[in-house]
């Protein structure tokens, strides 16, 4: 569960699913944030600090995001926090007694160091405004260091 500091209520949640140690793959799962969470600096922050913590405390190699494929809020989301989109697995479930078709992401160990920087650096408090806005978009900032890297 994800807390607003001010209020103390409860403004979200995501957890670990399907942990695979001997594999090291985990999902996140049961993303819901409310709406004073959402496109918010704790939404990315949380996020991050998931990942950090499954590729460098818990050493798993894979990370992974799965979701309805009609969710186009989710699967943008996943996109625009780095990464990447391996497919759908059609009828992949049953939800509410229909088929559900599965978006696949995912962020592997080796892309790791760049989204870290990338993360880090916009979560700089150099890269917002005081009215809380940010300066630059994580997309922007993880292109340009990729760039640098191949450059």
């Amino acid at each position: 569960m994800f807390y607003d500091k001010a209020s103390g209520d409860v403004v979200g949640m995501a957890n670990y699913m399907r942990p695979d140690p001997a594999n090291g793959v985990v999902e996140v799962g049961g993303v819901a944030h409310s709406f004073s969470m959402a496109r918010s600096p704790l939404s990315t922050e949380v996020h991050y600090l998931m990942a950090k913590h499954a590729f460098e405390d818990l050493g798993y190699r894979r990370y992974e995001w799965k979701c309805d494929n009609r969710n186009e809020a989710s699967k943008k989301t996943a996109n625009r926090l780095g990464f990447s989109f391996e497919g759908v697995f059609r009828q992949h479930m049953l939800s509410k007694r229909a088929n559900r078709d599965t978006a696949w992401f995912s962020i592997i160990d080796g892309e790791w160091p760049l989204l870290n920087a990338a993360f880090e650096a916009w979560l700089s408090p150099e890269n917002f405004a005081a009215d809380g806005t940010q300066k630059r978009k994580l997309e922007d900032i993880r292109a340009e260091l990729a760039q640098k890297e191949t450059a």
